[in-house]
């Protein structure tokens, strides 16, 4: 298999430092903890907002503990439109804006006042192949700036470098729940290298509804559903029995993904909530059966601008009879899509976990390749997976770092992930509302 190009693009090591003057200027800075934060901007990106740590004046070196402040992941195309050149553009480059204050509720803006924009060139040639840097140091911003008056100017430092961040892409060539061919996409060469076989057993009694050469759900260890979910009858509405199983072209299975927890519907509600959340568990054949790789928690959000899907998902340890290591929590618009996405950030401790929209939290200590296999921790991007919103088309194209593959197997384990997360959309849609044919005459029960 052969990657894509990909580039990293990181901003990191924020800190500012700020004269007697600037800081009596506004009465929202504070010297003693974060009393700034700016806008990461890049051409065709959402903007990120990180928040600045002041240092004294008197600080002559960098802390030693490093901290990653945004990301912005590029490929061959991105890298094109930033290079296109016209009489309205000028060559690609990262704008910073620094606020005093602390980001508030209107989006940080409006709750801060403008202290001094940045700008860093970016020439981002050559740099699928080999690591390049940007800016690495401080800045005089903001009044004083370039005008022989540095010592009464605010210093911003920042580093800013790109690195290669090659990709396996893989694409369904239709919805999850129709058992369609997965492709590996190379520049303009789709080349089959996965069948996908989606199942779902009548909840209404024990008929199956499945392919031939699709593993029965009863090859799944009993002791793995008792450990990580329930397949018992539940009262009132629910999903369940749903499962996908990931082939190579020879036939052979080579991942699964499977519902352990049915979604059911909050008593008095349609909606399955966050306290309930349905799960999945992803599976891995080894010595003869399927084994736990990873379990994926899917719930609805509740109404309003968050309305959408809820989820977590957490790699299984070898050898554990539950715990595991969140790797994503986060949610996506029932409405708009979006991304599922993890991302092992950077910490002092060498572990971390970087949420979507920056919800931040949670510990590391494993990559998700690693497991059952064991090895090193490998931060950095590691999978995406587009997710189409409620009552749309969706055929998700799947993105896996070289890092996290070494073999056929663990790209199948990231493409039956992929497929949850795409079915737990429509498993947590409300249930007073009709589901499409493929699910709903044979998945939902006293609805």
């Amino acid at each position: 298999m052969d990657p894509c190009p990909f580039i990293r693009l990181t901003i990191s090591n924020l800190a500012l430092k700020l004269p007697l003057a600037a800081k009596s200027s506004s009465s929202a800075v504070h010297p003693s903890s974060s009393p700034c934060f700016c806008k990461i901007k890049l051409k065709n990106f959402p903007p990120q907002t990180a928040a600045i740590p002041y240092i004294p004046l008197e600080t002559t070196q960098f802390p030693e503990i490093q901290t990653l402040a945004a990301t912005f992941h590029l490929s061959s195309s991105d890298i094109k439109r930033l290079a296109s050149r016209s009489i309205f553009a000028s060559k690609p480059s990262l704008k910073i804006f620094i606020y005093t204050g602390s980001a508030g509720a209107a989006c940080g803006v409006n709750s801060g006042g403008l202290l001094a924009e940045v700008s860093v060139p970016l020439d981002l040639a050559g740099t699928q192949s080999k690591p390049c840097v940007f800016h690495d140091g401080w800045i005089a911003v903001g009044k004083g700036a370039g005008a022989g008056k540095a010592s009464s100017a605010a210093q911003f430092h920042l580093n800013v470098k790109a690195e290669p961040d090659p990709r396996f892409v893989f694409q369904f060539d239709g919805e999850p729940e129709c058992s369609p061919q997965v492709v590996q996409i190379q520049g303009s060469i789709r080349q089959p290298v996965f069948t996908c076989k989606f199942s779902c057993r009548n909840t209404t009694g024990d008929r199956t509804i499945r392919s031939r050469s699709l593993p029965t759900e009863t090859s799944v260890p009993r002791s793995w559903l008792n450990s990580f979910g329930s397949e018992r009858e539940r009262p009132g509405k629910e999903r369940k029995g749903w499962s996908i199983t990931v082939h190579d072209l020879s036939g052979s299975p080579v991942a699964m993904a499977s519902i352990v927890t049915p979604f059911v519907a909050s008593p008095g509600t349609d909606r399955v909530s966050r306290s309930n959340p349905g799960s999945w568990l992803i599976l891995r054949p080894g010595d003869g059966t399927w084994k736990p790789w990873g379990r994926l928690e899917a719930w609805r959000e509740r109404g309003g601008a968050t309305d959408g899907l809820g989820y977590r998902f957490e790699l299984i340890l070898d050898g554990s009879s539950g715990a595991g290591i969140v790797l994503a929590e986060s949610s996506i618009s029932s409405h708009r899509g979006g991304k599922f996405s993890i991302e092992l950030g950077s910490s002092p401790t060498g572990g971390g976990v970087k949420r979507s929209r920056g919800h931040g939290g949670g510990s590391g200590g494993a990559s998700p390749a690693n497991s059952p296999r064991g090895g090193s921790v490998q931060k950095g991007f590691v999978m995406a997976a587009s997710v189409e919103g409620e009552g749309k088309c969706s055929k998700p194209c799947v993105e896996v770092s070289v890092q996290h593959v070494s073999c056929m197997e663990d790209a199948a384990a990231y493409v039956a992930l992929s497929a949850a997360v795409d079915l737990s959309m429509d498993a947590c849609r409300l249930f007073n509302q009709r589901m499409r044919k493929e699910l709903s005459h044979h998945s939902e029960s006293l609805g």
